[in-house]
């Protein structure tokens, strides 16, 4: 990157430093309470210029590359504020990036203008009580009638469920054929009748990332609805899961290191037995081993984003982005609770969040089993 293009992405990440300052870290603890962020949120920062800052000028981005999109995660999540920087994941690297990548010329000037204002705000609807990391085991049925298609089933764990206003729903569109020849993606707005949210679910960790129950009873939609092609469903999803999984990447590195540099702070000012925990052999070699795994990530990430911006990146080394930082943020907030003793279990205290908040980072966007499959085709073919 010339001098010129990293001044200007330093000067963009103080921007969004900023806005977290101002913005978010003075209420997360109360969205944590009512577990769900306000509606509001999304117009501040769509009028930040933070929604979809990556895609094309003409649709109301700002062009930018990948770098620009990942420093906005990265601060979210290095500031321990991973409930709201989740949400804009989804919202922004991916549910934007499948429209951008697969969607009508229609479809990208109806939707893309109002979810970079923060007007419209998308979810992907994938996972379903019985089809979690297994895709090709969906059972949400789109059935074609004349020029529509009706859908039918539901799905759960949706990220945005409770305020998106656009659902890229992922249904089977052919009976007796498997997922990868018979799986089509629709765009659905949640105006739809016959669409309806389910409850907000409890989780153990992001409390005020919404995360929902979905319903299609009968839900019509038009042949135009259809993002890409008839039946192709499967292969658009294969094709931008290393993305979607590259960012859970960097932004468990980011995680990482927020939460390690917090408890540097604390273990220097702490005091047991007459002196502070920083002095202690076991505490300088637990951080020693931590900061050292975060760096190691760190270059890693870096290196992917390389990739991605080259056109790159392959399925293999984007899960073991995902695989490798999401297990390394577990033995990292682990570590950093552990140092905290007693007071890293009370609530008050950002490490029992990060705790709680970082587990997830294993399960959703593919099961670090699911890595393990993925990376070992390529290893052993």
């Amino acid at each position: 990157m010339s001098q010129s293009n990293q001044e200007e992405l330093d000067l963009f990440r103080d921007n969004v430093k900023r806005f977290i300052e101002t913005e978010i870290k003075p209420n997360i603890e109360q969205w944590e309470r009512e577990e769900i962020t306000p509606r509001s949120l999304w117009h501040k920062l769509g009028q930040q210029g933070l929604l979809g800052i990556c895609l094309p000028e003409e649709y109301g981005g700002a062009g930018a590359d990948f770098r620009f999109s990942a420093a906005v995660l990265e601060e979210f999540h290095r500031a321990n504020c991973a409930t709201v920087g989740g949400n804009i994941a989804v919202h922004s690297e991916i549910v934007m990036h499948y429209i951008l990548n697969h969607g009508s010329e229609k479809q990208k000037r109806d939707y893309l203008p109002r979810m970079i204002s923060g007007e419209c705000i998308g979810a992907i609807a994938m996972t379903e009580p019985g089809a979690g990391s297994d895709l090709q085991g969906i059972r949400m049925r789109a059935q074609a009638e004349d020029d529509h298609y009706r859908l039918n089933g539901s799905k759960t764990f949706i990220t945005n469920g409770q305020h998106c206003d656009l659902v890229i729903v992922v249904a089977r569109t052919r009976n007796g054929e498997p997922g990868s020849r018979s799986t089509t993606l629709f765009l659905v707005d949640t105006d739809t009748p016959g669409f309806e949210r389910g409850r907000n679910l409890e989780k153990i960790g992001q409390h005020s990332s919404d995360t929902s129950e979905l319903f299609f009873h009968d839900v019509c939609v038009s042949a135009n609805a259809i993002l890409g092609e008839l039946d192709r469903g499967f292969s658009v999803l294969m094709g931008e899961l290393q993305r979607e999984r590259l960012i859970i990447g960097v932004n468990t590195v980011a995680s990482a290191e927020g939460i390690l540099d917090q408890t540097a702070t604390y273990v220097k000012e702490r005091e047991v037995f007459g002196k502070t925990l920083a002095e202690l052999q076991n505490t300088k070699f637990k951080m020693a081993e931590m900061a050292t795994e975060v760096r190691i990530h760190r270059a890693f990430v870096e290196e992917c984003k390389t990739l991605l911006l080259a056109g790159q990146l392959d399925v293999a080394t984007a899960s073991m982005a995902k695989l490798s930082g999401s297990e390394m943020l577990g033995r990292v907030a682990d570590g950093c609770l552990q140092l905290h003793g007693g007071y890293g279990y009370m609530r008050e205290y950002d490490v029992a969040r990060a705790f709680v908040d970082a587990r997830v980072q294993r399960i959703y966007g593919g099961t670090s089993e699911i890595m393990k499959e993925l990376i070992s085709r390529a290893v052993l073919q």
